[in-house]
Formats: C-alpha cells, sequence, structure tokens
C-alpha cells in the first residue's frame, strides 16, 4: 500500500510542479555518473570488439550498482528517523522519476509557437526534445516530431517509471532511469558506441519489453474512451507498424497513437547530418496538424491515469 500511495502522490506533484528548470535533477547526476565511468573504463579496457563490450558492460554494473544502492540507501536511512520520513522520501523520489508534465508542456512550446505563426521558434522548441536534425524540418515535420515524440516517450517518461515504482519503489525506478540514461547517452550504433553501448542498449530493450507493449494497449484503450479518435485504427496500426523502428520497443507507442489519430509519423530523418531511411507508421488518412501534439497529449494522460489505477489496484490485491 506504501509504495503504491507513494506512487499516487509522486504523480501528483508531477503534474503540479513537473521539473523546475533551476532545480538540480538526479538524473543529471547519473548522467555525470556514466561519463566519468565511460573515460575511466576506455582506458583501462583495450580498444578492441571485446575490451569495449567488457568496458560497457563494467560501466553498466557499476551504475547500476551505484544508483540502485544510493536509492536504497537514502530509504534505510530515512527508515531509521521514522517511518514518515520514509514516506515522504519515497514521495518526492517518485515524483523525480515520473516526467508526464516536462513532456506535455515542452511538446506544447511546439504547438503555441505553430499558433502563433513562429515556425522558427517552433522548430527550437522542437530541438529540446528530439535526437534529430532539426534544421531540415518544415512545418508538417516539426508537428510530426513532437507527436512523435510524446508517443514514444509516453512509455519511457511515464507507464515504464510507474511500472518500476509500482513494482519496486524507488529502487527499481531509479535503476530502470539509470539504464534508459545509458542507452540514451552510449545506445548508439555508430563507431565510438558500438560495441561500448551494445549491452546498456540491450538491458533497455528488455526493460522496456513489457512496459512499451502496456503502453500500446493503454494508447489503444484511451483512444476507444476520448471522443474523436479512432480506437479500431489504433489497434490496426498497431498490429502492422509495431515492429517498424530498429528498437523493439520503441514502434509500439507510435504505431497506436497514429492509428488512433489518423496520421503517418516517422519515414526518413536526418541525424548528425546524415539522412536515414525509417519506414513510416501509420495510413495517414490526413495530414498532421498543430492540434495533433494537443491530442497526443490528452491520449498520454488518460494512459497515464489508466496504468496508475490498474497498478496500484494490482499491487494492492497482490500484495496487502
Amino acid at each position: 500500500m506504501e509504495l503504491a500511495a507513494a506512487a499516487g502522490i509522486g504523480l501528483l506533484v508531477d503534474l503540479w510542479l513537473g521539473d523546475p528548470e533551476n532545480w538540480y535533477h538526479p538524473v543529471r547526476a547519473i548522467g555525470c555518473l556514466i561519463g566519468l565511468s565511460e573515460r575511466a573504463l576506455r582506458r583501462l579496457f583495450p580498444v578492441s570488439r571485446a575490451g569495449e563490450l567488457a568496458a560497457g558492460g563494467v560501466m553498466a554494473l557499476i551504475i547500476l550498482a551505484v544508483v540502485a544502492g544510493t536509492a536504497a540507501g537514502i530509504l534505510r536511512i530515512a527508515g531509521r528517523i521514522h517511518p514518515m520520513a520514509r514516506f515522504l522520501v519515497l514521495c518526492v523520489m517518485d515524483w523525480q522519476i515520473v516526467a508526464a508534465k516536462s513532456l506535455k508542456v515542452e511538446s506544447m512550446k511546439v504547438y503555441h509557437a505553430l499558433k502563433a505563426g513562429d515556425v522558427e521558434k517552433a522548430r527550437w522548441a522542437v530541438s529540446r526534445i528530439v535526437g534529430r536534425d532539426t534544421r531540415p524540418l518544415t512545418r508538417e515535420g516539426i508537428i510530426k516530431a513532437a507527436v512523435e515524440t510524446v508517443a514514444e516517450n509516453t512509455s519511457d517518461g511515464v507507464i515504464a517509471p510507474l511500472f518500476y515504482l509500482l513494482l519496486g519503489g524507488p529502487v527499481l525506478g531509479f535503476a530502470y532511469k539509470a539504464i534508459n540514461t545509458m542507452d540514451s547517452m552510449t545506445g548508439y550504433k555508430n563507431e565510438k558506441y558500438l560495441y561500448f553501448g551494445r549491452i546498456p542498449a540491450r538491458l533497455d530493450d528488455l526493460a522496456n519489453l513489457l512496459p512499451a507493449r502496456l503502453t500500446a494497449f493503454l494508447l489503444i484503450g484511451a483512444a476507444g474512451i476520448l471522443p474523436g479518435y479512432d480506437q479500431k485504427g489504433a489497434w490496426r496500426i498497431w498490429l502492422r507498424d509495431r515492429y517498424c523502428h530498429k528498437s523493439p520497443n520503441s514502434a509500439h507507442g507510435e504505431a497506436a497513437c497514429a492509428g488512433a489519430l489518423g496520421v503517418q509519423l516517422a519515414g526518413p530523418a536526418w541525424y548528425f547530418g546524415v539522412l536515414q531511411q525509417k519506414p513510416a507508421i501509420g495510413d495517414g488518412t490526413r495530414r498532421v496538424e498543430a492540434e495533433d501534439i494537443v491530442r497526443v497529449n490528452r491520449l498520454m494522460a488518460v494512459s497515464t491515469w489508466a496504468a496508475f489505477a490498474a497498478g496500484a489496484v494490482l499491487r494492492c490485491v497482490l500484495f496487502c
């Protein structure tokens, strides 16, 4: 019951405060630790396929041990002070792990810029939330990028964190964030990270295997609740296009949202000056419009509360 209550309060605080830009976020500390570990391990291990694979694996073990151990230690100290202190720390940690409001706020900056007719401001806003090159993007491309980001990160930033918080509290929640951050920093298939980042990338695939599929089901369910969305289309496109990305998990949310909205997402995109050919997701029965950013955020909101409600009830039934 304690973990479910703390997760609910943490989610509410996130929806209220989000991630204030002038506050130091624990994920930044995790990122710094990953950077320091990478530099140290690259000096220790040979520059070879086996050496880089081993270095990446050792880094993953170090990061997970430090992050999970720190979270467990803080909770243990708080519990020795007072049970209420432990609960308050649980709530604060859960708030820091979920990222629903920041995802909405940043994507809506793109929407407001487009509605004001300022495409360059919208381009700058979307550059803050995507990894692709934004300079070549048209107005339609900017909208697609924002919608895709919300669709994909509904899993990484909201549903998966809630899943692990309800399963094992902040220890598992921060372990997930550490895996996710390692993948975002080292999971590239380029010369530098092809081998070094392979184990972190595989860990991320494993950690998101179930949450990504749960997210798709939740988004499809939300499309059946909200007026004006196509639930049958969401189901059909998810079944057809859920493996259109190289990652086994990242296209599930996009496919469900593309079908629910009746638009086409993904397709070719520029990364680091190189045009990468990616398959399109969805049929595109109509062209995307700025309002689709609002619509996809509604899907995320309903999915978030459905995930929490179902997870909290399930945890109480199984563990209370």
